[in-house]
């Protein structure tokens, strides 16, 4: 049955890009994925950065199971009790600043795609500044606004998107006295340059609080605060997409609580479904009031589902019962201590970064020339695999070879002793056999 679907796999699944492994995979429970040859892995990925509690919580489980015995699917316009529960509990327990009404939709794109719409309709405006590096979703507006995915190929994107370089303290644009400086150049260029071309028409500036898929770059405070006057003072939305921030993986309940900074929209996905389909956007009551009066409509089938709500609420109340925020800073300073060991004994692991349990390994051919070493990060990273350990990796030539690596925030010490044990082995394995390869 097992190579029957495999070949049924290869045979009737588009190929959508990205990592592919080898075999089929069967199940999932914590930080374990299980493969159809019965392969247990340690994933340091948590799935899609997503199964923040782990996989298949037993809470979450049972959230399934109660939302079975209740309802899966209601009309858009019937809003269930349970959504109203999750609204109420996501403004009184987890929203910055005066964000307080919400909307639940499914995905991450999606989620962009909301506050989007919602900044374009508030503001009059259609111009987004956006940092490069960025990864806020695949579809139509969101993909315009995503400078680390894949951009070519897919026709003319909306009009009116505007970069500001990221700030990379290992790799800065523009070279000052210290990070903080170098950011504050690199947006101030980017105004600069947007205000000699803007219309007039600013909509938002659209920022992940932690570049993920860019590399893992922390922002300087000062730059967050800069962004957020920038915003102010041109009339636009602030909007911080925290698929991967929100709700603790950063050691923070957000990365607004993170930089000290309340954008006017906030979008969540990942790590508020715990591993299914949920994402919500966060406004103020102002905001809502005025897009209600000018006739805001983001009405889809799944708009408030009464499941993924039941979800998110499970998810959110073991995160608190369990005191996974204040966790994540305690495993994410053991992990970054074994990391840091390993940085010791390799000179190719050129820099650490990140927060909480969201961190950045770069590697390098030499700390010295900094030359990304794309080829020991695909063979590295290739053989963690076969050794039992997934992570990602990111290969774009322009922003280094970068390992993101982000278990459940449930992960143990044991855990992570055993990923940097395979790590550590999958280094020595890659450069000695590249060594030999070179010498041959």
């Amino acid at each position: 049955m097992t190579s029957a679907l495999k070949a049924a796999a290869d045979e009737f699944l588009v190929r959508y890009g990205g990592d592919v492994f080898p075999n089929l995979f069967t199940s999932a429970k914590g930080t374990i994925v299980t493969d159809s040859d019965g392969r247990e892995y340690l994933d340091f990925t948590s799935g899609q950065m997503c199964a923040t509690i782990g996989h298949n919580h037993p809470a979450i489980v049972e959230a399934v199971e109660r939302a079975g015995r209740k309802a899966f699917h209601m009309f858009s316009g019937m809003i269930p009790e349970v959504v109203a529960e999750l609204a109420q509990v996501l403004a009184t327990d987890w929203l910055p600043g005066d964000l307080k009404r919400s909307i639940f939709i499914n995905t991450g794109s999606e989620a962009t795609e909301v506050a989007l719409r919602m900044a374009k309709m508030y503001t009059g405006g259609y111009e987004v500044l956006v940092l490069g590096g960025s990864w806020h979703g695949i579809t139509g507006g969101a993909a315009s606004v995503s400078m680390a995915s894949d951009r070519k190929g897919y026709g003319v994107p909306p009009p009116g998107v505007f970069v500001i370089p990221e700030p990379n303290a290992y790799r800065p644009y523009i070279a000052k006295a210290s990070d903080e400086e170098s950011a504050l150049a690199n947006l101030d260029l980017a105004l600069k340059m947007f205000n000699m071309q803007s219309s007039g028409r600013g909509a938002a500036i659209i920022a992940e609080p932690i570049i993920s898929a860019g590399g893992v770059l922390v922002p300087p405070k000062a730059f967050m605060e800069a962004l957020r006057k920038a915003a102010h003072d041109r009339g636009m939305l602030l909007i911080f997409d925290e698929a991967q921030t929100a709700f603790g993986r950063i050691g923070r309940k957000t990365g607004s609580e993170y930089f000290g900074v309340v954008p006017d929209i906030m979008t969540m996905s990942k790590t508020l479904g715990g591993g299914l389909p949920l994402a919500a956007v966060s406004i103020t009551e102002a905001i809502e009031h005025k897009l209600h009066d000018d006739h805001f409509t983001y009405y889809t089938s799944h708009v408030s589902d009464p499941l993924l709500a039941e979800v998110g609420l499970a998810v959110l109340r073991v995160i608190a019962a369990e005191q996974l925020v204040e966790r994540a800073n305690v495993m994410g300073a053991y992990l970054r201590n074994r990391l840091e060991g390993l940085q010791q004994k390799y000179e190719q692991i050129g820099d650490i970064r990140g927060a909480g349990l969201l961190l950045g390994v770069e590697l390098v051919t030499d700390r010295n020339s900094k030359n990304a070493a794309h080829q020991l990060g695909g063979l590295t990273t290739r053989k963690c695999f076969e050794h039992g350990l997934s992570m990602n990796i990111r290969r774009r030539p322009e922003r280094g070879s970068v390992w993101r690596i982000a278990p459940p925030l449930t992960v143990s010490a044991d855990e992570i002793d055993r990923a940097t044990d395979i790590l550590d082995r999958s280094l020595r394995e890659s450069l000695d056999e590249l060594s030999r390869s070179k010498a041959g």
